[in-house]
């Protein structure tokens, strides 16, 4: 199991799940950091030492304070951190859930692990360092689901779906596209896409859909 664990989350709450986790894990003396900045600092000394950093766990959103930084997210971090140290291991543990993201954090950032910020998130942890310690790539149950059931949504799509969230009836947006020059803006139109977004993803009913793009940060 892994012996040098850096932390970099700003947030106790959170980083109470992650204390948990390796706790369980049975790895001792992580290191913990507030800021992106304070996590390279710790990469570079323990290069230095010759006793570098096995694996990352990172959030993606830092809050600012009065406290200016050079690195200010997440993927910056991951960013400075490879090209300090290319064969760290990273977990992402974040609230966020746009496909997008996660997407690119894999692809283009070349991320190990995906944790999703939620009611079970020890439990997942804990999974994600044992699957990334065996050279496994993981990602959240629920992100999971939601790329078996992919489906892209168009800035059309979006629209339709946060007017709707807004309480936007129906039968009112053609004339909300009309006066914004959104085309089609045609009822037939709008009842269409509808119908063709809620049947790529299993949903039968505007609210379901309405919660599901809440649920996966889409609107």
């Amino acid at each position: 199991m892994f012996t040098k664990v850096l932390i970099a989350e700003d947030f106790e709450s959170s980083n109470i799940s992650v204390q948990k986790a390796l706790e369980d894990l049975k790895i001792l003396n992580p290191k913990y950091v507030s800021y992106c900045d304070d996590a390279i600092s710790r990469i570079k000394m323990s290069i230095r030492e010759n006793d570098p950093f096995e694996l990352l766990i990172t959030d993606l959103s830092f809050e600012e304070d009065h406290r200016e930084q050079i690195i200010k997210n997440g993927q910056q971090l991951i960013n400075a951190a490879k090209k300090l140290q290319p064969d760290l291991k990273v977990i992402v543990f974040s609230v966020n859930k746009k496909q997008s993201i996660t997407d690119d954090l894999f692809e283009k950032q070349h991320i190990n692990g995906y944790v999703r910020k939620a009611r079970e998130d020890v439990k997942d942890l804990k999974k994600a360092i044992k699957a990334v310690y065996n050279n496994e790539k993981y990602i959240s149950y629920d992100l999971k689901g939601k790329e078996k059931s992919a489906f892209e949504f168009s800035e059309y799509d979006t629209l339709l779906v946060s007017l709707l969230a807004k309480g936007i009836l129906l039968k009112h947006i053609p004339d909300y596209l009309k006066e914004n020059n959104i085309k089609p803006s045609s009822m037939s139109a709008v009842e269409k896409r509808l119908k063709e977004i809620k049947e790529s993803l299993g949903i039968n009913s505007n609210e379901q859909l309405i919660a599901f793009c809440k649920d996966f940060g889409i609107i």
